[in-house]
């Protein structure tokens, strides 16, 4: 992977950190709501997300967050966020952060 690449991955999961669970208080990265980061040479990103359960209660405005907080980042191209539920989100894909932050470690 190249530097600018990097630079960049490092932004998008950096964005992806200030988009808050609204039912737990831990950003979706460190939940593991993100299954699927892409970003191809033209700094288009495509994410692979789920919820922590289908009713959430922003279930329909999630996706449009995440795209929203991606594209403040100088130099991203177009963003596309795809919500899935398989496989079902569960607690193992939380970060050792996450745990930390939840008092599960």
């Amino acid at each position: 992977m190249d530097l600018q690449k990097f630079e960049i991955e490092n932004k998008v999961i950096s964005a992806l950190r200030m988009v808050f669970d609204p039912e737990i208080p831990v950003n979706i990265y460190d939940l593991g709501l993100i299954y699927n980061l892409q970003i191809d040479n033209q700094n288009n990103v495509n994410i692979l997300m789920t919820l922590t359960t289908p009713n959430c209660p922003v279930a329909e405005d999630m996706p449009g967050m995440v795209m929203n907080e991606i594209k403040l980042i100088e130099g991203i191209g177009e963003v596309n966020v795809e919500l899935t539920f398989e496989p079902p989100w569960d607690m193992d894909k939380l970060t050792d952060e996450a745990k930390l932050e939840l008092g599960m470690l």
